[in-house]
């Protein structure tokens, strides 16, 4: 059996001390690039790799985020989660994923699962927890950051589009765009961002003197959203929307499926349809959809930005609730108003 080369014999070969060894294969710590050049050329030489869970142990710091994610199907997530790991691994954290479903036991499970690995922080991914479950970890000292879901819970931060703001443009638009059945398709309605982007969508309507016209369950999934469409629409001409605001992308890709080859209907022609999100199939000439922004790149930022303020001082950050605007994309798939945006005045 080959024995492990240690810090000490990677010192001796470079010819510095064995805390100048450590210093450079710890994330952020100061120490010369003549010093860290002797050192990695003589753990190249030796096959030297440091032993980062025995750091850990010493030093409380794991280095690990541990991230909790509800589902990938949404083109969203991979495309935001990907950011967020460059982002957190250019700071010098390591991201360790866990999948969890909507249901509150199973997340409860799943993050006391990711306390159990000494953790310095945790980010979850269209989920939410129990209070009972922020309580913990904030008596475990592990500061949690909530990614595209708010939760109105002490000491646990959150990073949204303003999803409100976006649900309340959505129905300008669609009102000023001469609509008068005016649909809803919802998302889970569990989440923050389908309750948040439905109120301001029924605040909209309501401030341009409209109600809902019509309202369907699509619960971010495709096949619950097709049956909705399909139910919503197979209906006498008269009582058929005239356009329909869905809750998210995801779900108006197949909205716009049922619409077009299952009911023989015409885009924008016969109903305008709207999303939220923006993922990169919006601008595929197939669905070229009218949507709201997420700014990933943002929402990112901001979230890393909260994550490391907990984690640098946990006692002196604030918690922080960020919904940043989420810009319209004007497309082809929603008749487009005569005058947008709305004159000041």
């Amino acid at each position: 059996m080959v024995e492990k080369v240690t810090s000490l014999q990677v010192a001796e070969r470079a010819g510095v001390s064995q805390s100048a060894v450590s210093r450079v294969f710890t994330p952020g710590a100061s120490v010369s690039q003549k010093t860290v050049d002797k050192v990695r050329k003589a753990a190249a030489e030796l096959g030297y790799r440091p032993n980062v869970l025995a750091r850990a142990m010493v030093s409380g710091k794991s280095r690990i985020i541990g991230l909790v994610v509800a589902y990938l199907d949404n083109y969203f997530y991979p495309e935001a989660l990907e950011i967020l790991s460059n982002e957190l691994q250019e700071k010098g954290y390591h991201v360790l994923v866990f999948m969890a479903s909507q249901t509150a036991g199973n997340i409860d499970a799943v993050v006391e699962e990711i306390l159990d690995y000494q953790v310095d922080g945790i980010v979850t991914a269209s989920v939410a927890m129990s209070s009972d479950l922020s309580r913990t970890c904030r008596q475990a000292g592990v500061p949690v950051v909530h990614f595209n879901r708010f939760e109105d819970s002490h000491g646990v931060s959150s990073v949204t589009s303003d999803n409100f703001a976006g649900g309340r443009e959505l129905a300008q638009f669609l009102v000023a765009g001469g609509h008068q059945k005016i649909a809803y398709i919802a998302g889970w309605e569990g989440a923050s961002t389908q309750r948040d982007r439905e109120a301001g969508f029924r605040a909209g309507l309501a401030e341009q003197g409209h109600a809902l016209f019509a309202h369907g369950v699509g619960e971010f999934d495709v096949d619950h959203a097709r049956a909705a469409a399909n139910a919503m629409f197979s209906v006498k001409p008269d009582d058929r929307p005239d356009a329909v605001f869905v809750a998210n992308d995801h779900m108006a890709f197949a909205v716009m499926d049922e619409l077009r080859f299952g009911l023989g209907l015409r885009i924008p022609e016969d109903v305008s349809v709207v999303g939220f999100d923006d993922v990169p199939p919006s601008a595929w000439r197939a669905y070229d959809l009218t949507t709201m922004r997420q700014r990933a790149n943002l929402m990112v930022a901001e979230t890393v930005d909260a994550l490391l303020a907990h984690i640098g001082n946990p006692r002196e950050a604030a918690t922080r609730q960020v919904a940043i605007p989420a810009p319209l994309i004007i497309r082809g798939s929603a008749r487009v108003p005569d005058t947008w945006p709305p004159q000041e005045g």
